[in-house]
């Protein structure tokens, strides 16, 4: 009898200490009931099989096309904003453009911008001519803020071949020059005047459809710039047609053309108006016993 008792102690000591093993490198370890502790959903970037897994054998996908890298599933919009957001003024509207970054606030919480905003138009010469009759206004009003960030991103993304100043002269086409031992930049495709006449007529959505697909040898910057920073852009690239035109486009006046941007001063003006109480006129007073 105490022969089978010592048996059954020495069992069950080795049971709990199998059942017990501490993890090590890649092995998990051994655990009671792990199917209690561990998710059967896919492990993303593992090779090894979970044997808990029930869909394996039923998958239609290879096991190095469900662990790679995919695409989002279609439709779907990473967190972010969509939306235009006007403030009654370029102090104020800076400060709600503040608070979706995270800054100005201690309960603010910073917002992502990325360039996953819908855009309803493929990358087809039709496609082409329909944004460019349907997209006209800038969705962002022109604040100084919102040029300057333009001007940045233009110039490093825009500039190298269009040119610091949108005629198509930039470093890439610049003429050769011996005495420094520069051959030039011909180009063997000239980058577009963007402050000829005709780009100063078009519509905004010439330039937005670009930029998201690209045109001849310029490639898309859509992966590049966010929603907001493709249309600070295009305010720039209109600040540049208006330098050319001798008009003004900026944070107080838009003489270029109105249709293209609405500057914020007049934004704020529409909101203040929108936002003051009606007057009260003679046929509106309660009716009520006449005063003497």
């Amino acid at each position: 009898m105490k022969t089978i008792k010592q048996i059954v102690f020495v069992l069950v000591i080795a049971a709990v200490m199998q059942a017990c093993q501490p993890a090590g490198g890649e092995f998990p370890g051994s655990e009671y009931m792990p199917d209690m502790a561990h998710p059967i959903s896919y492990e993303a970037n593992a090779y090894d099989a979970y044997k808990y897994h029930t869909w394996d054998e039923q998958s239609v996908m290879t096991r190095k096309e469900l662990t790679g890298r995919m695409h989002p599933v279609k439709g779907t919009i990473p967190r972010g904003y969509a939306g235009v957001y006007f403030a009654s003024g370029d102090e104020a509207q800076q400060a709600v453009m503040d608070n979706m970054h995270g800054v100005g606030s201690n309960n603010a919480q910073a917002i992502p911008v990325n360039g996953k905003v819908p855009y309803y138009y493929g990358n087809t010469p039709e496609e082409r001519l329909r944004a460019t009759a349907e997209i006209i206004a800038n969705p962002f009003p022109i604040t100084k803020s919102g040029l300057e960030s333009g001007k940045e991103l233009y110039n490093i993304y825009c500039g190298l071949c269009h040119g610091e100043k949108g005629d198509g002269l930039g470093y890439l086409v610049r003429d050769a020059d011996p005495a420094k031992g520069d051959p030039g930049g011909k180009y063997p495709a000239a980058p577009a005047n963007l402050v000829n006449e005709d780009f100063s007529v078009a519509s905004n959505g010439r330039f937005y459809h670009a930029i998201m697909y690209g045109l001849n040898v310029m490639g898309s910057y859509a992966d590049k710039l966010s929603y907001e920073e493709r249309w600070q852009v295009v305010h720039y690239i209109r600040s540049l047609q208006a330098v050319k035109n001798g008009a003004k486009y900026d944070e107080s006046a838009n003489t270029l053309n109105p249709a293209f941007g609405t500057p914020m001063k007049l934004v704020a003006k529409k909101v203040t108006a929108a936002a003051a109480p009606a007057p009260v006129t003679d046929s509106a007073a309660p009716a009520g016993p006449a005063s003497h």
